[in-house]
């Protein structure tokens, strides 16, 4: 068995019980599911117009548990919650003290017994599959913060998170510009005590993940320091006392950043030998805990072998349309030398969006339910984690802060000019293409537009990798199938290194985690593989250190391709590729063998 039954898993948590225990996935964040919705479209769609989501009848009993699990998941992350749209939220910054995290443990552990006293009862269809979403998410978090105990040995989320949960204040216009500066003000008297948690929690960290929140350490500073006191000078409208509370709490939180880069650069980076590798229990867990992946990872390394190859031939083959007496990294380079400058960079980016979505209308890839455009900046010093790109959009509960950043990572100021060209070098015009793409049309922008439509609360809170991801990497090879580019094979190239950089992420992931890899090998893989730049492999191999199973990307957009085969060949000439696009997005961010249940009541299909 390739993954689990999912019909057996609808029938109660003894089974999830024996899929735990049988071998033993990827985060939170927001989107969502309906099986009772997804009969109505299955029988009433055969392309065109979508009809209205169906809201399933939940029993009172389901109902509370699901609104207690999301209340004390926001108690303990309440930046999470402002994200999400519940505003109540705003004024509390994360508690990352040993002590948090202790009764986190306990707390989970309190709601993943209640769950399984529920799942005995008589749910109804829609809410035996959100109670495997939501055991999921409950095993996952355990597992990561009981038994791998990552926020002891990884220094990053409390460096990060000030400036995440200090920017979703000011970057959203949720509420007038004074009430949301009191709230920064009050998240910025909580930086300190996050930034003490960390000296207290972490130690003999992974040297590379040390490194890492260096960086973002000191891009931090400069945004409070400076980004968000020229916020609060227009926010504060003219109340001097306003102002000067804030200037009183950023510059502690300053200071404590400050202090903070200092410790991690003097004390914890010469003292940071930890191993970042997780082990094979560990991975297989995390697959299917949460992407209900239960694969032998012999078996998933030759999935991801094989597609390697495959997108690795077809890469030199494409090269040589190109140029037939270059080698393919030399084609390659040269579609980079057409790349944007450090200024150019943003309104390159903004330039391409409008044409890439004008293409998916025209061509009917997918129906866009909204005229709502994202808005591309900079990537936030806090946020440049190893990410080229990256979209950022409000939950699905934000009423009225309706703005999503397409995020594009510029140069560091500090960078060498080697450096800088070879960052710059990965945003040559096809390349950016696909980037955008996967980003906004028909990517994650598209699958933010459908995430009211999303029935249900846990699936409108909730996503998988391998959805998710594996969405935004497959719109990517299937727009250049309809037809995006003209058939102009750099832009086909440049959608073939995009796919081999997520199969070496696939295999980088595996091998750092359970095979012995170092990050120095897995940069080599890059290289010669998906043809990197060295900078540019590095932080893609360095970023396997700390995403273990970002395979994800390669492995969601198989399992894709090979659902919507099945689809096809069901609906027959009823079916349409805009027909299973729709269907496919407004089901949300669910494990894709849960997805194949819902589109396809019964099958029996292999996923892969």
């Amino acid at each position: 068995m390739v993954f689990p039954n999912i019909s057996h898993l609808l029938t109660g948590a003894a089974q999830a019980d024996k899929i735990r225990a049988a071998r033993a996935g990827k985060r939170h964040a927001g989107r969502h599911t309906s099986v009772l919705a997804a009969a109505v479209l299955l029988c009433a769609c055969g392309g065109g117009k979508l009809p209205p989501p169906v809201t399933p009848v939940s029993s009172a009993a389901f109902r509370a548990f699901v609104d207690d699990y999301f209340r004390l998941l926001f108690e303990f992350r309440p930046s999470l919650g402002t994200e999400e749209g519940f505003h109540e939220w705003d004024r509390k910054l994360e508690d990352l003290s040993q002590d948090a995290y202790r009764h986190r443990i306990a707390v989970l552990k309190s709601l993943l017994s209640r769950l399984d006293s529920l799942r005995k009862e008589n749910l109804s269809l829609d809410e035996k599959i959100d109670s495997i979403i939501l055991r999921g998410q409950i095993e996952s978090e355990l597992l990561e913060i009981d038994g791998m105990q990552s926020w002891r040995r990884n220094p990053i989320p409390y460096v990060s998170l000030p400036g995440s949960a200090i920017d979703a204040l000011m970057k959203r216009t949720f509420a007038p510009a004074p009430e949301r500066l009191r709230d920064v003000i009050e998240r910025l008297r909580g930086v300190p005590a996050v930034l003490d948690a960390m000296r207290q929690n972490v130690y003999d960290p992974p040297r590379e993940l040390t490194e890492l929140a260096l960086r973002i350490a000191s891009g931090s500073i400069g945004f409070l320091r400076d980004s968000v006191a020229d916020w609060a000078k227009g926010a504060a409208q003219g109340d001097a006392e306003l102002l000067h509370d804030l200037t009183l709490a950023n510059t502690r939180a300053v200071h404590a950043m400050e202090s903070a880069s200092h410790y991690l650069k003097h004390e914890l980076l010469p003292r940071s030998r930890g191993s970042y590798a997780i082990g094979s229990r560990n991975y297989s867990r995390k697959l299917l805990f949460e992407e209900l992946v239960d694969l032998p990872l012999d078996r998933l390394l030759e999935i991801g072998e094989a597609n390697l190859r495959k997108d690795y031939d077809a890469f030199l083959e494409t090269a040589r349309r190109l140029n037939p007496k270059a080698r393919p990294v030399e084609v390659l380079k040269s579609l980079a030398r057409n790349h944007p400058s450090e200024q150019t960079l943003i309104p390159a980016a903004r330039d391409m969006l409008e044409a890439i979505r004008r293409f998916a209308v025209q061509k009917q890839i997918v129906s866009i339910p909204s005229e709502i455009r994202p808005i591309v900046k900079e990537t936030p010093p806090y946020a440049r984690s190893g990410s080229f790109a990256s979209m950022d959009t409000p939950g699905a509960y934000e009423n009225r802060a309706k703005e999503a950043y397409y995020y594009i990572t510029p140069p560091e100021p500090d960078w060498t000019p080697q450096h800088k060209r070879e960052h710059l070098r990965a945003f040559a015009r096809p390349v950016m293409d696909i980037i955008s793409i996967h980003e906004a049309y028909p990517g994650h922008f598209v699958q933010f537009l459908y995430s009211r439509h999303f029935p249900t609360k846990t699936r409108k809170l909730t996503f998988c990798g391998t959805n998710v991801e594996g969405w935004a990497h497959y719109a990517e090879q299937m727009m250049v199938e309809e037809g995006f580019g003209a058939g102009d094979p750099a832009v086909r190239l440049a959608q073939l290194q995009e796919a081999l950089v997520r199969d070496c992420r696939y295999m980088a992931g595996i091998k750092l985690h359970t095979q012995g890899w170092t990050v120095p090998t897995a940069a080599r893989l890059f290289e010669e593989k998906a043809f990197l730049e060295p900078a540019n492999a590095y932080e893609e191999a360095r970023r396997g250190a700390y995403d273990p199973t970002y395979l994800y990307y390669t492995l969601g957009k198989l399992e894709i391709y090979k659902l919507r085969e099945d689809y096809k060949r069901a609906k027959g000439r009823a079916y349409s590729l805009r027909d299973f696009h729709d269907v496919f997005i407004r089901q949300g961010g669910v494990p894709l063998p849960l997805m194949r249940q819902i589109l396809l009541p019964g099958d029996k299909g292999e996923p892969l």
